[in-house]
């Protein structure tokens, strides 16, 4: 959000204020409806020191506990103002009547903010726009859409199956982990009872040896060091390191992209967000391109889907290349996003004016890899997990036993 100065004349005397907003033309759109005299000029200023107190304040807690919207329930609330809007029921009144109906405190708050803003004569756009981060910006593209469409029962209904889809591929995602995740905390437990009880005991025991230890056993003693003196440090490091991750990627765009970039190249997890990054990217668009928008249009509201700031970046790429001229199969191939049988689909699609059937293929395919992954995951996890709890097991076998070998080798000398 940025801040915007107007100055107006009200009864014969210049004054001022500063309006909250995403650009200008919002903010004069707004002005004009707050502003109880003649407009002057707007334009861009520092936020006020009181504000920048706050919203500092405001993203650092964020970062610790952020005020999260059961996906259910928007779903529900949607769900309800599409049937409501496709009813002849004004938006105004549907609103206000999914703001009495949902048990989601949060969304509760959000709709009734929503509902005062609408009755001073913004629009539902500009009423979400304050409160994108709980909503998703799927869901305020989808509400432009349906205001420039002049459709909004379609768009929201819409909007509710592209949101009852990103949940279903979350709960798949929670259900495939859950098995390696059991595995890891059990893990963890063990080790961290082995280190507490068991090892300290052996300790005493190899001190009295008084001869050189092998290197299984010097590194076993030294992670029972750091567990046992150092361990509340240690687990404050890495709460302190998670959170500090979480407040830099909300509110430091460098580090951001940086991490971004790099998570692409993680084993597995790379692959699960570009699927799933791609696949929503392709669904929006070609919903989109179905009603009717220009596709640099539909481009551009499609881009505000993204999360991945790397992604997005390159299929930015994709509108700048069409503005110049160049057709959209030209290109998504120049982004190397795409596999050689996408491109062949899309380009079948423009030249045969089915672009929006093709381009529902195209996300087929990434939701079907997507799929492939998530259900398959604990087959692709579990060598890395017999890998480290054999790792584990050999460390703790090695540095015990390695030691008692050597004083019953001395005993029989």
């Amino acid at each position: 959000m940025k801040y915007f100065e107007v100055n107006y004349l009200s009864k014969g005397q210049k004054s001022k204020i500063v309006i909250k907003s995403t650009n200008k033309h919002d903010a004069i759109a707004i002005a004009k409806i707050k502003v109880p005299g003649i407009i002057l000029n707007v334009k861009e200023t520092s936020a006020p020191l009181e504000d920048k107190f706050s919203e500092l304040k405001t993203q650092f807690l964020g970062a610790i506990t952020q005020r999260k919207i059961k996906m259910p329930s928007l779903i529900a609330a949607i769900r309800q103002l599409s049937v409501m809007t496709n009813a002849g029921i004004s938006i105004h009144d549907s609103v206000k009547e999914v703001s009495n109906a949902t048990v989601d405190k949060t969304l509760k708050e959000i709709f009734d903010s929503v509902n005062d803003d609408l009755n001073s004569g913004l629009s539902l756009t500009q009423a979400m726009m304050a409160y994108r981060s709980e909503l998703g910006d799927v869901t305020i593209a989808m509400v432009e859409l349906g205001e420039s469409t002049g459709n909004m029962a379609e768009s929201l209904d819409k909007l509710g199956d592209i949101l009852d889809e990103i949940e279903s591929n979350r709960q798949k995602f929670k259900k495939a982990l859950r098995y390696p995740t059991t595995v890891v905390i059990a893990i963890a437990i063990a080790f961290t009872i082995l280190m507490v009880y068991v090892v300290p005991k052996f300790k005493d025991i190899f001190s009295k040896l008084k001869a050189e230890l092998p290197l299984p056993t010097k590194i076993l003693l030294f992670m029972e060091n750091i567990i046992n003196n150092y361990g509340f440090y240690l687990l404050a490091v890495i709460i302190g390191t998670i959170i500090s991750i979480k407040y830099l990627l909300n509110n430091n765009e460098d580090f951001k992209k940086g991490f971004d970039k790099y998570i692409l190249k993680v084993y597995l997890i790379g692959d699960i967000i570009f699927y799933a990054t791609m696949s929503r990217f392709t669904l929006v668009f070609t919903e989109l391109i179905r009603a009717g928008i220009p596709i640099v249009d539909a481009l551009d509201t499609a881009l505000l889907t993204l999360e991945n700031t790397h992604l997005k970046k390159r299929l930015s790429a994709v509108k700048v290349s069409v503005q110049r001229g160049i057709s959209l199969t030209e290109s998504f191939r120049d982004t190397q996003l795409f596999e050689g049988m996408l491109i062949q689909m899309i380009q079948a699609g423009e030249q045969s004016g089915t672009l929006d059937k093709m381009l529902e293929k195209v996300t087929n395919y990434f939701k079907s890899r997507f799929n492939e992954i998530i259900d398959n995951i604990a087959s692709y996890i579990e060598p890395i997990l017999l890998g480290f709890i054999a790792a584990m097991v050999l460390l703790m076998a090695l540095g015990i036993f390695m030691p008692m070998w050597d004083m019953a080798k001395a005993v029989k000398n």
